[in-house]
């Protein structure tokens, strides 16, 4: 198999805690360079996940000069996505950008734009699509075990646990509080399992209620007064053209203990994600309750190899580039995601409900 040459945009948390070691483990993939406005972060990398000879950078129009590079990942804050990862189309190179896809859904559609006229791939790093019970229950709704699927809930619910490094409370670099940070995660992983991305209307709403007076975070740390720019919790409600709801939730601070779960009801039954799968429906005149187990095999790819989520995406990404296929996340689809998102906060601002074209 070919080798894949990659360089890194952003050498932070998440390009350390989640691509770098990954691509490491893809036996095709070579790391030769690595950009970085810190640059001590940047040759950190090289040492760690790089080849001997890698590059490094602290402007990234520099590193897309090198032809060497094939695929570039794009692991910066919210703000610079959009610009980084055009940049990268427009120099020849295939783009995986960390989620969320931009900043606004402007920049997401002007980045889906980028994609096609450049005709290189472009994805976005939402990993609950990787994991066995999210492929599972895909593949159950593509099949039509539950039948029409009508209610969905997508909550992203922590009781205490507001990430206070990096620029997650910053508005303008970050362009929102959970429901960008955590909120996108649950909004593509329950368009992925229903398979439907015509949206008809959001409506939502945001708070800011605890931020100044919560004295526990928990292990994260705490911040300093007026430093907390953004919601520290968000509802949505999104309406689907054929009739279909969902609730979204997305909540760093919140006086809750149990923050519910995935939840996909449909006219032959329903499945919760909770652990596995619990599915209940009625069977010969006769409610039922099943659990479901999903493993590694059950996924679509690499099903002899034992993959952590963020594994599998790397690798089903890079198998993507070798083989001209298409990859997981599509850039259309995260786009539907970014415009949810964008919705719901302008729905809050305006208290009045956003229609789709």
């Amino acid at each position: 198999m070919r080798k894949v040459k990659v360089g890194i945009v952003g050498c932070g948390g998440i390009a350390n805690g989640k691509h770098m070691p990954s691509l490491k483990l893809i036996e095709n993939v070579e790391m030769v360079a690595f950009c970085d406005i810190i640059p001590e972060r940047a040759k950190k990398a090289k040492k760690d996940y790089g080849t001997s000879d890698a590059k490094v950078y602290k402007d990234f129009h520099r590193m897309l000069k090198l032809e060497e590079v094939e695929v570039v990942h794009v692991l910066t804050p919210n703000a610079a996505h959009s610009k980084i990862t055009i940049a990268a189309l427009q120099a020849g190179k295939h783009v995986m950008c960390e989620k969320p896809m931009a900043h606004t859904a402007k920049d997401a559609r002007a980045m889906v734009e980028a994609a096609k006229k450049s005709g290189k791939k472009l994805t976005v790093g939402y990993q609950s699509r990787s994991t066995p019970v999210y492929q599972y229950a895909h593949n159950l709704v593509k099949s039509g075990a539950l039948g029409d699927v009508y209610y969905v809930k997508a909550p992203s619910i922590r009781r205490r646990g507001v990430p206070t490094w990096g620029v997650f409370l910053d508005k303008e670099k970050q362009g929102g509080g959970p429901m960008i940070d955590i909120g996108t995660h649950s909004i593509d992983a329950a368009l992925y399992v229903i398979g439907n991305y015509e949206v008809e209307s959001v409506t939502g709403s945001t708070f800011n209620k605890l931020a100044e007076n919560v004295k526990d975070n928990g292990d994260w740390g705490m911040w300093k007064p007026g430093e907390f720019q953004v919601e520290d919790f968000a509802v949505g409600f999104v309406k689907f053209r054929n009739g279909c709801t969902m609730i979204v939730e997305a909540s760093w601070l919140l006086n809750i203990e149990h923050g519910g779960v995935p939840t996909f009801c449909g006219t032959k039954g329903g499945i919760e994600l909770r652990g596995g799968i619990h599915m209940n429906g009625e069977r010969e005149d006769k409610l039922y309750t099943e659990t479901l187990s999903p493993g590694y095999a059950d996924r679509d790819y690499f099903k002899d190899m034992e993959l952590s989520p963020e594994q599998y995406e790397a690798r089903q990404w890079i198998q993507s580039i070798v083989d001209d296929t298409e990859p997981l996340v599509k850039p259309e689809e995260a786009c539907v995601v970014s415009e949810i998102i964008d919705a719901i906060y302008k729905s809050a601002q305006t208290g009045k409900t956003v229609y789709f074209k």
